[in-house]
């Protein structure tokens, strides 16, 4: 669910019907929502009416395992995908990866690391470094031991667009 909280603190459900909502991000405009269901494997778009609700909602692009999501300036979307391995069930594909996908689910570049990424954001003073959050994943029965062996990164990469919309 996607509920909207005005400014005198009312809240009221504008979408529903969302498989593990992950990651948003709106457009630079004001007019869309791009959310990440990470059960459903897609991106999703709303259209964003003048009174804050959602309407239009759309397939945004599929066949992701996305997370995280941030928006650049040409309309693309850097996806988080999930740790490779377990989508595939090969253990010669990477551990994670992100990739900049535009709608309908071309994707341009893609950037390759050895563990799961779970998160992502365009910065720095241009806003064309993006920055990628990293770990081990050894599962949900082994969380405790996932965070105890402190294996997170945040790596930097150039990006061939500054960062835009919100957040």
């Amino acid at each position: 669910m996607i509920a909207l909280v005005t400014p005198d603190a009312e809240a009221r459900q504008v979408a529903g019907d969302l498989a593990f909502p992950n990651g948003m991000v709106v457009t630079p405009d004001n007019s869309t929502l791009l959310i990440s269901e990470s059960f459903a494997r897609r991106l999703t778009a709303f259209a964003i009416d003048d009174d804050g609700g959602l309407s239009n909602r759309r397939v945004w692009a599929e066949g992701l395992a996305p997370d995280a999501i941030c928006m650049d300036a040409d309309g693309a979307v850097w996806v988080q995908a999930a740790d490779v391995r377990l989508a595939t069930g090969r253990e010669d594909s990477p551990g994670g990866a992100v990739v900049r996908i535009g709608e309908g689910g071309a994707v341009v570049p893609r950037v390759e690391h050895d563990r799961p990424i779970f998160g992502c954001a365009l910065g720095g003073r241009d806003r064309k470094t993006l920055y990628l959050v990293a770990s081990e994943w050894h599962g949900r029965d082994r969380v405790a031991e996932t965070v105890e062996a402190r294996t997170g990164r945040v790596l930097v990469v150039d990006a061939p667009a500054p960062g835009a919309g919100w957040p």
